[in-house]
């Protein structure tokens, strides 16, 4: 049996390569994906533990430890306490350096005891007199990080907008430590606005007994911070949950098209060996046998995409690893799990792809089977009563051209809900800029995401004053977790007195009046079962809900709105605001006012209000992602096209033969493949217009989803699907084509 399976896949070696090049490349996107989402996720276990610190102190449910901030000032209270032998405060953040757009940054105290974490392997340590003596700022740099940016001990290095000085290259072992740098814990918080702040504290006790002591010592003295373990810490990072999920739903994409490729694929061999498979049932060959030799075929052709894909995967975390920082990508982050992971997933697809067409073959009656002369489905020619040659092809091979269109129709139809939904978020994000009624918008220049943009209010303050500007308001924008909500609180700090805050519609209680006060949502206070006068609790601090908000924007209703000075004490980012709004006294100066911004005030980067959301660097990241994924699926989606075509030319062989033998010329021949190639996809692309609808109505009925996604349809988006379903077209035509012209008359007509 095994020689039998070996022997037909070896028969159709083109038909088995490409099955499991299109398996093989949704094997490698969970390998690779997987590699990068574990590794953040490792990544931080390694930074906590790797202290040597007993236990840590963090701001509560914040969405990630670079959202965590816990005053300076505090070391001094808990520094005392009997059961404390060391203490050490560390910033954690992403920054922008020399062209790595999400660059870590570790920042510890000069006695910070957690420093030993850094084994120098050239150069000095960050707290030497030799590193102080040096010009600039002085900063350790991770191996990895000093490979990919080609630095080296003594060179000058450019984070954000400050130079440091790399006066020694480290290494841990850990993949996302060593893709970033170490510096002084002052000059972190001025590189990202967080003075006076830290993310946590490293807790060395004196004695591991007196652990729960400290805990019950800590949690009643500071009842808004979080105490624990370096491993608990870790696991309630929600910013690793959240990458992992994103790692699932691209790459069940490109493996449910690699899936039904193959089933197309096992499905054609066999219409192709009806007969064959009547001659073996004629000899005796239970239904049993030819089950199992057909399914047998797919579990081979799946495991060869695994191991295919398993290699694709290893080379492409290779490959990024000498190019780029992004979350410590590194070999190390590859683990065994993954690859059985990937395995598991290969199996069934195997066993979903194989099952129907060896069902199908089992069923294959041995008189008919011999009497079939070839054709789609071995049931009598069918004809559509319109369309021309074309049409009438692929509709006589109704069964191929419909998993075909199925795999292209999901292709496309995913990028589109995909790209729909993200524009939606841009859009809604333009009608909150809009509606504050500025002319001019600002966020930090030179930040890899609005996110960490951080503006010092004192720049603020110089803007107001020149004589064109009538107002500013600077706002903040984050989230924090929450756990009774079941994800995200989603946090805007405004000043009550400024405009920006006058575009909130509170319809039940009343507007922030002073601090500690919050208006809420009008679904969140629904989700959460509160009323106005009640308390909710945001990364440890306590805020009295005045009023309840309605909002057109459809994930606002999903957080709530506190005063500027709580958002910035919640952040950590005293005096600083993510973004502000500028009101001119008169609007048509608004191109003016931009220009003379930017020049004069470097730090921040303004844009009319009307084209923020376009210039935003998230948006940048986001179309690269999109762009990323529109290829993989149109290779993954070429290849199911190039299959089928290739399939239908293997088919029609003898058919070729009589059009040639007639007098058709090979270009002819090769117009009418392509053009079956072409049609072929762009009834997948109309097929997954309609499929992206659907799925964009579907997730909006989504627990915890439903109403809140915006789509947008706009023409371009219309055109991509279109291009895509050409691109598939054409990939997938074009060597099926060649092959159809280069069939000789005479060989054609003798195929069997």
């Amino acid at each position: 049996m095994i020689a039998l399976i070996w022997k037909s896949l070896m028969r159709r070696k083109i038909r088995t390569l490409l099955t499991m090049a299109g398996i093989a490349i949704g094997v490698a996107a969970i390998v690779s994906l997987s590699a990068l989402a574990d590794g953040f996720k490792m990544g931080y276990t390694a930074l906590l533990s790797g202290s040597k610190a007993d236990l840590v102190i963090s701001q509560p449910n914040s969405f990630d430890l670079s959202m965590s901030s816990i005053n300076e000032s505090l070391l001094a209270e808990l520094e005392p306490m009997p059961e404390i032998e060391q203490i050490s405060g560390m910033l954690q953040g992403y920054s922008e350096a020399e062209g790595q757009p999400f660059f870590f940054v570790f920042g510890y105290p000069e006695d910070s005891f957690a420093l030993s974490r850094y084994p120098i392997k050239s150069g000095v340590e960050l707290n030497s007199s030799q590193a102080q003596s040096w010009r600039g700022r002085p900063l350790i740099l991770g191996s990895a990080a000093a490979e990919v940016l080609k630095k080296s001990v003594g060179d000058s290095l450019r984070v954000g907008g400050a130079v440091f000085r790399v006066v020694g290259i480290y290494e841990t072992g850990d993949a996302m430590e060593d893709a970033g740098a170490v510096v002084l814990l002052k000059d972190a918080q001025e590189l990202l606005g967080k003075p006076r702040q830290v993310s946590l504290f490293y807790v060395k006790l004196k004695d591991p007994e007196l652990r729960e002591r400290l805990i019950q010592r800590v949690q009643r003295r500071f009842p808004d911070l979080s105490i624990g373990g370096v491993r608990d810490l870790a696991d309630q990072t929600s910013m690793a949950d959240f990458f992992e999920g994103y790692v699932w739903v691209i790459s069940s994409l490109a493996i449910i098209i690699g899936g039904v490729g193959m089933m197309n694929s096992q499905l054609m061999s066999v219409f192709e060996r009806t007969r064959e498979i009547g001659v073996l049932r004629a000899m005796g060959w239970r239904k049993g046998t030819i089950l199992w030799m057909i399914f047998g075929e797919a579990l081979v052709v799946c495991l060869g995409g695994g191991v295919l894909g398993s290699l694709l995967g290893v080379l492409l975390i290779y490959a990024l690893s000498t190019t780029t920082t992004f979350f410590g990508v590194n070999l190390s982050t590859l683990r065994f799990d993954q690859f059985i992971t990937a395995f598991g997933v290969v199996m069934v697809l195997g066993i979903a792809g194989g099952l129907y067409p060896a069902w199908r073959a089992a069923q294959l009656q041995p008189i008919e089977a011999l009497r079939y002369e070839g054709g789609g489905s071995g049931s009598k020619t069918r004809r559509l009563p319109f369309g021309g040659m074309t049409l009438q092809s692929l509709w006589q091979r109704s069964t191929r051209t419909g998993l075909t269109l199925f795999a292209i129709a999901l292709t496309v139809g995913g990028i589109m809900a995909m790209e729909a939904v993200i524009r939606g978020a841009f859009k809604e994000m333009d009608s909150m800029i809009l509606g504050t009624s500025a002319e001019i918008m600002l966020r930090q220049a030179n930040v890899s995401d609005t996110s960490f943009s951080a503006i010092d209010e004192q720049i603020l303050g110089r803007i107001a004053a020149l004589p064109e500007v009538q107002a500013v308001s600077g706002l903040i924008f984050t989230a924090v977790t929450m756990p009774e909500a079941g994800g995200f609180f989603i946090v805007q700090g405004y000043n009550p007195n400024e405009f920006a805050i006058q575009r909130i519609k509170v319809v039940e209680g009343q507007q922030l009046t002073t601090n500690h006060q919050i208006v809420v949502g009008r679904l969140m206070m629904e989700t959460l079962g509160k009323k106005i006068g009640d308390t909710i609790e945001l990364s440890g601090v306590r805020f009295r809900i005045v009023g309840i908000y309605e909002s057109k924007i459809s994930w606002e209703e999903l957080g709530g709105i506190i005063t500027l000075r709580d958002a910035q004490g919640l952040t950590g980012r005293p005096r600083k605001v993510t973004m502000a709004g500028i009101k001119l006294r008169d609007p048509k100066t608004a191109a003016a006012v931009v220009t003379r911004i930017n020049r004069h005030f470097p730090d921040v980067h303004a844009t009319l209000s009307t084209e923020f959301s376009s210039q935003m660097p998230d948006r940048k990241s986001t179309e690269v992602m999109l762009n990323a994924i529109s290829f993989l699926a149109i290779f993954v989606g070429g290849i199911g096209v190039l299959n089928t075509m290739l399939m239908s030319v293997f088919e029609r062989t003898r058919e070729i033969g009589v059009l040639r033998a007639l007098g058709w010329r090979r270009r002819r021949v090769l117009g009418m493949i392509l053009k079956e190639a072409l049609v072929l996809g762009l009834l997948g692309g109309a097929s997954g217009i309609l499929f992206a609808f659907v799925l964009a109505y579907t997730l909006n009925l989504a627990p915890m989803v439903g109403g809140l996604l915006t789509t947008v349809w706009e023409w371009d988006i219309f055109a991509r699907a279109l291009g895509v379903a050409v691109a598939l077209g054409v990939l997938g035509g074009i060597y099926p084509s060649y092959r159809a012209t280069n069939l000789q008359p005479v060989e054609a007509l003798r195929y069997e």
